[in-house]
């Protein structure tokens, strides 16, 4: 897979992309939590990126935008497309061929991400754009909501792999937490005006982003 370019960082929040379960979760927080996210971003005026499914998280967040009219691109791979039951009411629907593109394009459409609860296929994306973050090849910002604690575990775990030594000094600087929806999208414009510094590991070449 062809990794993304490093574009230049927006002033503005225009776009997040919202990385979610295709399940409701078992804590009735996690579906209001996404509602309320969905609708903060309407009321924002930023578009809200997801991966086109209409179930689930994926479901409620696309309830809250479209029902405070706001705007939603969904990124759905063909083969999902009923598997997932792709959410027709998105403002803009992008069917894809595969998993790798569908990543790629929310990618390319976002300024910045936030992390709801989900499994292992939000784990996938929440990994990969980490990852990409972490080789320099972007630095938009990665906030997690920690809704009733569902992350802390893997909060956690990023300490972990500091401590053990797989990751350098200055690791945790790749996401931040939050807890509110509208304290994602304050931290989001925050960190789009003054974005944080990329975080540098011994024995890399620097790179420009």
């Amino acid at each position: 897979m062809t990794q993304p370019s490093a574009p230049s960082a927006a002033k503005r929040l225009g776009a997040m992309c919202v990385f979610c379960g295709a399940n409701p979760g078992a804590d009735p927080a996690f579906r209001n939590t996404a509602v309320a996210l969905g609708r903060a971003l309407a009321l924002h005026g930023a578009t809200l990126v997801t991966g086109g499914g209409s179930t689930g998280l994926m479901g409620a967040v696309n309830d809250g935008a479209l029902g405070a009219g706001g705007k939603v691109t969904g990124v759905i791979p063909d083969f999902l497309k009923n598997k997932e039951l792709a959410d027709l009411r998105a403002t803009e629907l992008v069917v894809v061929p595969d998993m790798h593109t569908r990543k790629r394009t929310m990618f390319e459409r976002s300024d910045a991400f936030c992390i709801l609860p989900g499994g292992v296929g939000t784990l996938d994306e929440t990994f990969e754009i980490v990852t990409w973050r972490q080789l320099h090849l972007h630095n938009k910002p990665i906030l997690v909501l920690n809704v009733n604690d569902y992350w802390s575990p893997l909060i956690a775990m990023f300490d972990r792999i500091e401590q053990k030594g797989f990751a350098h000094h200055g690791h945790a600087a790749l996401l931040t937490v939050v807890h509110s929806p509208e304290e994602a999208i304050r931290v989001a414009e925050a960190e789009l005006a003054e974005p944080k510094p990329i975080v540098r590991f011994s024995g890399m070449k620097e790179s420009h982003i």
